[in-house]
C-alpha cells in the first residue's frame, strides 16, 4: 500500500522556499492566522505536562525520569487545553513541540498557541513536529549558539503552514496512524529480537567474568553475597584499591565529546543516531582518557558506564576513574564486569537521591563496591572467549538496529512527505476506511531511544 503512493498530479508553488509546490487545492496560512497566543494561569488543580522530545506533548509522570524536576512553585505555570499546540522555546528547534492531547499546565517560559479548528489536532501534531517545519522553528529563534536559541512569536507567527480540506487531513491521519501501527510493530519485534539476543550474550559475559573457563576449577566464597563464588585463586578488591578520581578540566573544549549510555558505554558523540543536546561552549567539561572508567553518575543504576576507548570531554557531572599504577584490570574485562546485573543492581542500592530516577552514584559509595580480580592474564583470555563467542550475537544486534534506524528515518521522510503535500495518500486511506477508521493517533515515535545525554526539560 506505502509503496503505491503517487505524487498529487496538480502542484503550485507556495512561494515559500521551505515547502516548495503543494497540491493545487490545498490552502497556505500564516500561523498568526489560524492560531492565537494562550496566556492562562494556573488555577491549582490542573496535572503537570511535558513536552518531550519525539513524544510531544505528554503527562509529567509519563516521562519516565527523563525530565527535569518542575518548580516547586506552580501557581505561574500556563494552562494547556486539548487541541493546543504548545512549543518549548529553548529546545523548539529540536523538535520539542507538540499539539496536546491532554489539559493540563506547562512551563511558564514555553509557548502555548490556541489553534482556531482550521487543523485537526492529530494533523496538526503530525505537520508541526516534521524536520521541514521544525527547520521554521530554528529560523524563528534566535540567540547565541543553540543551547540559547529560543523562539519568539513575532518571528514564529510568520511561518506558512499547508491547509488541505478537512476530509483530507482526516485521510492523512487515518493512513499515517495506519502506517505508524505497521512500523511500531516492525520495531517492538526488532526490539524483542535484540532483547533475546542481548540476554544470551550477557549471559555468556557474565558466566566468564565471574566464573572463568574453566568448568571445573575450584571455587570459594567471594565473601560478597550478591556475587556469590568465585574461582578460588582470583581475588575480590574493594575500588578505592583500583580507581582513583581524577578530575581534570578541558581549557578549550574543543576536544572529542563522548557519549555514556547504558546501551553502547563510552562512545564519540559523532557516532551516535539521535539528536543530541549542544551546549554553547564545552569548556570546562570533563577530560578522560583511554582506560579511564566513566560513570553517568545520575545513570548509574541504568548501567550508564563503561571503559573508555578514547581521549575526549565528558559532562562535568559524570565521575572519572583512573586505574592505578598497578594495572590491575584488563579494560575490556572491567568494562564487562562492571556492566554486568548483579553490578548494576549494587549500584542501585549505593545510589542515593529524592526518586528513582534522579538516583546518584556518588565517588565514597563506588570506592567501596567489591571487584572481581581474576590474574591479568586469565583476564585477556576471558575477554578472547567471550569477544568470540558473541560476536554473532553482536552482529545480529547491530544490523537489527540498523534495520530499527532505517526504518524510524523512512517514517519521518514518509510523514513530512504526506502532511506536505508530496505524496497523495486519500485512495490508500480510504481503502482502510471501513476496516481501520480514523483514531487518534498514538504518540509518533513513543518507541525512540532517549539517550541519558538528552533529556528534556518539563
Amino acid at each position: 500500500m506505502i509503496e503505491e503512493l503517487k505524487p498529487y498530479e496538480a502542484l503550485r508553488p507556495s512561494g515559500d522556499p521551505w515547502l516548495g509546490e503543494i497540491p493545487g487545492h490545498w490552502a497556505q496560512k500564516r500561523l498568526w492566522s489560524i492560531s492565537s497566543p494562550r496566556v492562562e494561569r494556573n488555577p491549582g488543580n490542573l496535572p503537570l505536562l511535558s513536552v518531550f522530545l519525539d513524544r510531544g506533548v505528554i503527562p509529567y509522570g509519563e516521562g519516565g525520569g527523563q525530565v527535569h524536576a518542575p518548580s516547586l512553585d506552580l501557581s505561574n505555570y500556563q494552562v494547556v487545553y486539548p487541541g493546543d499546540f504548545v512549543l518549548n522555546n529553548q529546545q523548539a528547534w529540536r523538535g520539542s513541540v507538540g499539539v496536546s492531547r491532554h489539559h493540563g499546565i506547562i512551563s511558564p517560559a514555553y509557548i502555548v498557541l490556541r489553534l482556531n479548528g482550521e487543523l485537526l489536532p492529530a494533523y496538526a501534531n503530525y505537520l508541526f513536529r516534521c524536520p521541514r517545519l521544525v527547520d521554521q522553528f530554528v529560523a524563528a529563534s534566535k540567540g547565541v549558539g543553540d543551547i540559547q536559541r529560543q523562539v519568539f512569536w513575532p518571528f514564529l507567527r510568520r511561518v506558512t503552514v499547508p491547509v488541505p480540506s478537512t476530509a483530507e487531513q482526516e485521510a492523512i491521519v487515518r493512513f499515517l496512524d495506519h502506517a505508524n501501527r505497521r512500523i511500531d510493530q516492525f520495531i517492538c519485534a526488532k526490539k524483542k529480537l535484540i532483547a533475546l539476543l542481548n540476554e544470551q550474550k550477557q549471559a555468556i559475559i557474565h558466566r566468564t567474568v565471574t566464573r572463568g573457563l574453566a568448568p571445573s576449577v575450584k571455587l570459594k566464597d567471594s565473601g560478597v553475597p550478591w556475587l556469590g563464588e568465585i574461582p578460588s585463586h582470583w581475588k575480590i578488591l574493594r575500588a578505592k584499591h583500583l580507581y582513583r578520581e581524577v578530575d581534570e578540566r578541558t581549557t578549550t573544549g574543543a576536544e572529542e565529546l563522548l557519549s555514556v549510555s547504558h546501551i553502547t558505554g563510552v562512545t564519540p558523540r559523532s557516532e551516535k543516531n539521535v539528536t543530541m543536546f549542544k551546549a554553547e561552549s564545552y569548556a570546562g567539561h570533563k577530560l578522560c582518557r583511554p582506560g579511564d572508567l566513566v560513570i553517568n553518575t545520575m545513570w548509574a543504576w541504568m548501567a550508564a558506564l563503561g571503559v573508555s576507548r578514547f581521549t575526549g570531554i565528558v559532562s562535568p557531572a559524570y565521575a572519572v576513574y583512573r586505574p592505578l599504577a598497578d594495572q590491575a584490570l584488563v579494560d575490556t574485562y572491567a568494562d564487562a564486569l562492571l556492566r554486568i546485573r548483579p553490578y548494576v543492581s549494587n549500584y542501585i542500592v549505593r545510589s542515593t537521591g529524592i526518586r528513582a530516577s534522579r538516583l546518584r552514584l556518588y565517588p565514597d559509595q563506588f570506592f567501596r563496591v567489591p571487584i572481581i580480580v581474576p590474574p591479568r592474564e586469565e583476564q585477556q583470555k576471558i575477554v578472547d572467549h567471550f569477544n568470540e563467542n558473541t560476536a554473532g550475537l553482536s552482529s545480529a544486534i547491530t544490523q537489527a538496529d540498523r534495520e530499527i534506524a532505517l526504518i524510524r528515518e523512512y517514517r519521518t521522510s514518509l510523514v513530512a512527505d504526506v502532511v506536505t503535500g508530496r505524496l497523495d495518500v486519500r485512495t490508500a486511506a480510504a481503502s482502510l476506511s471501513d476496516l481501520e477508521p480514523a483514531t487518534a493517533p498514538s504518540e509518533l515515535q513513543s518507541d525512540e531511544h532517549t539517550d541519558m545525554d538528552d533529556n528534556e526539560a518539563a
